[in-house]
C-alpha cells in the first residue's frame, strides 16, 4: 500500500445520497463497508466529516443569522453525521472512536492529539466531529488541521465529482479535469479544491490532497494503492 495512515474528508453533503436533507441510511453503510476494507488492509484512517446535509453555518448567516452562533450550530451538525457514522461502522464490526472538538463527553471523547493516534494505532476508526472548535473555519480547514496533528500521510477529500476541473464541467462541456496540480496552481487560481487556509496548511507540511467521487465503489482502497483516481494536489499540473 502507498499510505498507512489516511485522512478521509467527507461532505455532509456525501452523507445525503439523493436526498434533499439528512442522511441516507444506504450511503452511509455503503460507505462503512469500503471503509471496512480499508481497515483489513491495515491502515490507519482518521475522519472529518462535514455538516451541510443538515445544516450550514456560512448560508444561516447569508440570512442574518450571527456567523459564529451559525458556526457552531453547524459544529454540532458534524456531530450528528460522525455519530452516524459511528454507529454504521460499529453494527459491521469496525471499532470506532469519536472524537469532538467541543466538549460533549456523553456521547463522544474530548479530541486529545495523543489520545486519537493512539486509537489509530490500535486499529480503530476515529472519526472527528465539531469541526476544529472555533467559528469561522470550514470542516476542510480541519481536515488540514487534524491531518498534520496525527502525522497523516496523505488528505482524500471524497466528493460527489471524479476530481478537480479547470472549469464547471456541469456548465462547460469541454471541461478538463486535472489529473495533477501544484499547491500554487490551485491558490493563485481560486480553483476550490478545498478553501485557501486548508490548502496552504496542507502545502506548508507537505501533505498531499486527492479529491475524487466516494460513490464509485472501491475508489477509497484505490487510491491507497496509489492508483489514478481523481485529482491529486501537491505534484505538477497535468491535465487528462
Amino acid at each position: 500500500m502507498t499510505y498507512q495512515r489516511v485522512l478521509l474528508k467527507i461532505s455532509g453533503e456525501a452523507l445525503m445520497g439523493n436526498l434533499g436533507y439528512g442522511i441516507d441510511p444506504k450511503v452511509v453503510a455503503n460507505i462503512a463497508q469500503e471503509i471496512k476494507e480499508v481497515i483489513s488492509h491495515n491502515i490507519q484512517l482518521a475522519i472529518v466529516v462535514g455538516g451541510g446535509n443538515i445544516f450550514r453555518g456560512v448560508k444561516a448567516a447569508s440570512a442574518g443569522m450571527d456567523r459564529a452562533t451559525a458556526d457552531y450550530v453547524g459544529m454540532i451538525a458534524t456531530v450528528m453525521n460522525a455519530m452516524t457514522l459511528q454507529d454504521a461502522l460499529e453494527q459491521i464490526s469496525v471499532p470506532t472512536r469519536v472524537l469532538t472538538a467541543i466538549a460533549m463527553q456523553e456521547v463522544a471523547e474530548p479530541y486529545i492529539r495523543r489520545r486519537a493516534i493512539r486509537h489509530l494505532e490500535k486499529g480503530r476508526v476515529i472519526v472527528f466531529g465539531a469541526g476544529s472548535g472555533n467559528p469561522f473555519f470550514t470542516t476542510d480547514t480541519t481536515a488540514a488541521l487534524r491531518a498534520a496533528e496525527i502525522d497523516a500521510e496523505v488528505v482524500f477529500k471524497a466528493t460527489k465529482v471524479d476530481g478537480v476541473y479547470d472549469s464547471d464541467p456541469q456548465l462547460n462541456p469541454n471541461a478538463r479535469r486535472y489529473i495533477s496540480l501544484n499547491y500554487s496552481h490551485v491558490l493563485t487560481h481560486d480553483l476550490r479544491v478545498m478553501d485557501s487556509t486548508a490548502i496552504s496548511l496542507c502545502k506548508e507540511n507537505n501533505i498531499p490532497i486527492i479529491v475524487f467521487n466516494l460513490s464509485i465503489q472501491g475508489n477509497i482502497i484505490r487510491a491507497i494503492r496509489g492508483e489514478t483516481v481523481g485529482t491529486i494536489v501537491g505534484g505538477s499540473c497535468d491535465v487528462k
